[in-house]
């Protein structure tokens, strides 16, 4: 089903790694014995694709690359190759592993950047990540691993919400409850289950738990509605896994659980209809202030507000996109106490406070687009409070800084792009930041700027994101303001620079196949 219409229908219907804002070094630390179904000897199957899922789930990631391209260039499509590899992916991990899911949600967005690659190069983006994905699933255990097998559905009692009654579950880390409760509810329409999901999501501020479950619905659109229960049901076990894992650790739960229910009776959100109020530059600009300075209890009730007064979602969303936005531009560097060799002191790529912050926010945002209106509500309200709260290491002022822009002598749109080039090679973060933010006060169009970030984002590895914050900037450019809109390439080129030096794994090989 296409995504407008399921946007339209949204809008009707009412082993593992775990750990959210930190990076791999640390979550690799942190492992979770496997959850298994009560089925578990049972394998799912995936009708036609079953045959491709299980080659992506048996074979070595060279071999894979390699009859991939054979397969390619005998008719088979990209979409398909992707939507087997998510669902070889999902199969094999079930919302469990960190490099796992990680891998998940970038598969997407690498169909998408291979949509805008040069024709003999389409394939690139797409085989590094299926070539990622088969490397993390052997290292897994393959096959004899897997996670995800069928499951029975228990009804939920009619007499309770849907998404009150699995969040609740959640909360008590019973993840047969859960699972069986959200199976029934997949019997129904994806949206109804989509939807209901969204009550256990919102209930902690977790960069994987919300782009996890926005990424398995927008790669519906790639692997068929068929398939939603499958793809979704990994956010339930992440939420269930992790509520256990803050339980074994005595982690405090998120403030989000009572200031979001708060908020919405305060403003009685949900008795009145979603306002179209646009706002000009200077209440977005204000608002999106009060985000990125402002504690998290500010900011969500600086939105619930913002709902009241009758501005529309879209509006707010770019609020808080711009308020992550300024998190990238204005982050001082990874410390050398956090560095490793994938992100050394001085970094801003990978798990960053702004990289996480963007993606989140982008993925609460079109959370917000596609839900009806309590849940679009919710969205914007968690959205604000997740990205808040996280300045307090952010510089006075963003990057580029004034002596970075005087540098930069050209008015040539092929110069500046060269030298911006040079200057992510060369790791220089603001300086490419700085020759971006001129080439756009000059006025010249985006797309090649946009094509040359493509590169880098296709070539390095990114420490797992550079496929999703590729995505993320140029999804946030298009939906932005113009005064605002060039911030995000500028974050995007200090981003490429950061992460400019680590070649993706599988990208040599898939280069050297498709002969470029």
């Amino acid at each position: 089903m296409p995504l407008t219409n399921r946007r339209e229908f949204l809008a009707e219907v009412g082993r593992g790694m775990l750990l959210a804002g930190v990076g791999s070094t640390l979550a690799s630390e942190l492992e979770i014995a496997h959850a298994q179904t009560s089925d578990e000897d049972v394998a799912l199957s995936f009708g036609g694709l079953e045959p491709l899922v299980a080659l992506m789930q048996e074979t070595e990631p060279a071999k894979l690359i390699a009859i991939l391209v054979d397969r390619q260039e005998s008719g088979e499509d990209l979409r398909t190759q992707v939507a087997a590899g998510a669902l070889a992916n999902a199969r094999t991990f079930g919302g469990e592993d960190y490099i796992g899911f990680h891998t998940f949600m970038a598969l997407a967005p690498a169909y998408r950047m291979a949509q805008v690659s040069p024709i003999s190069q389409k394939p690139l983006p797409v085989l590094k990540v299926l070539y990622r994905n088969a490397s993390r699933i052997q290292a897994f255990g393959g096959r004899k691993s897997e996670v995800l097998h069928p499951v029975k559905a228990d009804p939920i009692p009619s007499d309770i919400v849907p998404g009150e009654y699995i969040r609740k579950a959640a909360r008590e880390g019973n993840l047969e409850k859960a699972e069986r409760a959200f199976a029934a509810l997949a019997e129904g329409p994806e949206g109804e289950a989509f939807n209901h999901l969204q009550y256990t999501v919102e209930d902690e501020v977790d960069v994987h738990r919300v782009v996890l479950a926005w990424r398995a619905w927008d790669t519906l659109d790639l692997a068929g509605q068929e398939w939603a229960h499958c793809l979704l049901r990994q956010s339930v076990r992440y939420c269930v896994l992790r509520e256990n894992q803050m339980s074994e650790r005595g982690q405090q739960r998120s403030a989000i659980r009572t200031v979001l229910p708060n908020l919405l009776d305060r403003y009685q959100l949900l008795d009145r209809a979603l306002g179209d109020r646009l706002g000009d530059d200077t209440w977005l600009h204000e608002l999106s202030q009060i985000i990125f300075r402002g504690t998290r209890e500010q900011a969500a009730d600086a939105v619930g507000q913002a709902l009241s007064d009758g501005y529309s979602p879209e509006s707010i969303g770019e609020a808080i996109s711009l308020a992550a936005n300024m998190l990238v531009l204005h982050d001082p560097g990874r410390p050398e106490k956090w560095a490793t060799e994938e992100k050394p002191s001085g970094s801003c790529h990978g798990d960053s406070v702004g990289v996480h912050a963007s993606d989140a926010a982008n993925a609460w945002r079109n959370i917000a687009r596609v839900s009806p209106p309590r849940n679009s509500i919710a969205s914007l309200i968690v959205g604000a409070f997740h990205t808040a709260g996280q300045s307090d290491r952010s510089t006075k002022l963003p990057y580029p800084l004034q002596e970075h822009l005087a540098e930069v002598e050209s008015e040539d749109p092929k110069t500046l792009l060269a030298e911006a080039e040079s200057a992510i090679m060369a790791k220089d973060q603001f300086r490419a930041a700085a020759i971006i933010s001129r080439y756009g006060t000059l006025g010249f169009e985006p797309g090649s700027v946009f094509e040359l970030m493509l590169k880098f984002a296709t070539s390095e590895d990114g420490a797992l994101h550079a496929e999703k914050y590729f995505n993320t900037a140029k999804d946030e450019f298009s939906a932005t303001r113009p005064r605002f809109r060039w911030g995000q390439l500028v974050a995007l080129a200090r981003v490429t620079a950061s992460q400019y030096g680590l070649s993706s794994p599988g990208y040599e090989e898939a280069k050297s196949l498709l002969e470029i």
